[in-house]
């Protein structure tokens, strides 16, 4: 009797720490499996930088091509080294009063979770690099075409240091915004606005129509009001906006797919796992899908109607007005509620884009009418159409009624007004400190001639005719009986050929 009690506690002991081990290995795959889906879904993110340059140079003059790509190709690099040093340290460190972050800079505390099971940092910040660089491009549209390199690249320095990472912590880390541990007390306890327990979530921002996108799309009317509309976008008399399309349509659909493929991995990866939240994933790419296909329809109804004709450039926008629109609620929102947003965000698109041009300010590529505007309605959506369901589906910690109250809509408006001021504010002085001091714009002539030739010394295109009031560049010198083709008049004073 003895030996079989023995022997039972012998495998009861055996089977313990076949359970051990089975857990511990259903763990470590669990960890990778999560650390391999960021990885996917931040590379996704860092190819919208490929969506972003074919985009812009689109629609841009074929003069100012390698010059709009070469400022994305160091956005990307200046986030990367400004964001390891000091920006994901203001964005995720240890939170000062729910403002900033003050630990973590350089990565020196990147093994937080060694030993314990846990990811030890390393894609947390390849993924949180990838939005940061994003939010850096976005400017770039709304000042291309006349705007210095070095005062680009400082400005781009400031938004990666400074005015992006502040706002992630307040959204993101444990700041006074988050839904993710707002202001921990002495216990560790959540203390979210506007309660400051668990009846409250905080602002619900997802993926980051207000973190990223609207830090850019106002950060870049900024740069678009201190830099000046380009030489011969309005007419000197009566101010209304002359034409400047952009000269190739077909980098613009291109660009604009490659944005929209790579926005499942900006917004499904804000699952930031894979285990346990890939029905959530799954959900977040059928919202983001009716949302830009709305947005793109709505905007496409618009121009029909209103214009008189079908436009490529308004339709590619209405996508993204759709995708900026949806950002922040994609997980929290129903299929019917994505299509009504997109469709609104495009709506919204077309009066801001109208509305800037009257003003006189000059945005090439609309950036803050669609990153902006929408951005700042994606926040409103979530309190209007959220439901409490659903942000317990998606996975936030707390169990309330804010969004059948209506408390969820005032913490939207509140989180929205307070990220758009903190933008507008920052960057407006970041860009008045530039234009006063280095300068900002280039010089008439050199705007003029185009940017690819002063600033890069060379064409984007080798096999065209580059031409301005100023100089002729030719892919071979014309032939004795030839005649060097001049410049083509302009209708308005002041237009720049394109």
């Amino acid at each position: 009797m003895a030996a079989t009690l023995a022997q039972v506690a012998a495998l009861e002991a055996k089977v313990a720490m076949l359970e051990a081990k089975i857990d511990e290995d259903v763990g470590a795959t669990n960890r990778d499996m999560d650390i391999g889906w960021l990885v996917v879904c931040g590379a996704l993110v860092f190819f919208m930088q490929a969506g972003f340059a074919m985009l812009e140079a689109g629609c841009v003059g074929k003069k100012n091509v390698i010059n709009i790509l070469f400022k994305n190709i160091l956005d990307a690099s200046i986030a990367a080294f400004c964001f390891v040093f000091v920006g994901y340290g203001f964005a995720y460190g240890e939170t000062a009063g729910g403002f900033i972050g003050t630990t973590n800079f350089a990565l020196v505390d990147i093994y937080n979770g060694a030993g314990g099971g846990a990811s030890d940092g390393w894609v947390e910040w390849f993924f949180q690099w990838a939005f940061a660089g994003a939010a850096a491009t976005i400017v770039s549209g709304s000042v291309a075409e006349r705007t210095k390199l070095e005062a680009y690249f400082v400005y781009s320095a400031v938004i990666s240091l400074w005015i992006y990472p502040v706002v992630v912590h307040w959204g993101w880390g444990t700041g006074w915004l988050s839904a993710w541990g707002a202001r921990p007390d002495a216990d560790g306890n959540a203390r979210p606005i506007l309660k400051g327990n668990s009846e409250s979530n905080g602002m619900i921002d997802f993926a980051g129509s207000g973190i990223v996108h609207m830090v850019g799309g106002c950060s870049g009317l900024m740069g678009a009001v201190f830099v000046g509309p380009r030489n011969g976008r309005f007419h000197p008399e009566t101010g209304k906006p002359n034409p400047t399309p952009g000269h190739n349509s077909a980098l613009m659909a291109l660009g604009t797919s490659i944005l929209w493929f790579g926005w499942y991995g900006f917004n499904c990866g804000s699952t930031l796992v894979l285990a346990g939240a890939a029905n959530v994933a799954g959900k977040v790419a059928v919202t983001t899908t009716i949302s830009a296909a709305s947005g793109c329809m709505v905007a496409t109804i618009l121009t029909r109607l209103i214009e008189k004709h079908f436009d490529i450039g308004v339709a590619l926008n209405g996508i993204l007005a759709g995708l900026v629109g949806i950002t922040a609620g994609c997980s929290v929102v129903d299929p019917w509620m994505a299509f009504l947003i997109g469709a609104i965000a495009a709506v919204i698109y077309y009066i801001a884009h109208h509305a800037l041009l009257r003003l006189g300010v000059d945005d090439p590529l609309d950036a803050f009418p669609i990153h902006g505007c929408c951005g700042f309605w994606g926040l409103l959506a979530v309190g209007i159409f959220c439901t409490d369901n659903n942000v317990q589906y998606a996975g936030y910690p707390n169990v309330n009624t804010a969004c059948g109250s209506g408390e969820q809509f005032a913490v939207q408006l509140i989180g929205g007004l307070v990220i758009a001021s903190w933008a507008v504010f920052n960057s407006g002085v970041t860009f008045a400190i530039i234009k006063y001091t280095m300068g900002i714009r280039v010089g008439a002539d050199i705007e003029h001639e185009g940017l690819d030739v002063s600033e890069h010394g060379q064409s984007g295109y080798n096999d065209a005719t580059i031409q301005s009031n100023q100089v002729t560049i030719l892919k071979e010198p014309p032939k004795s009986n030839q005649v060097a083709p001049t410049a083509p008049s302009n209708n308005f004073e002041g237009v720049q050929p394109f």
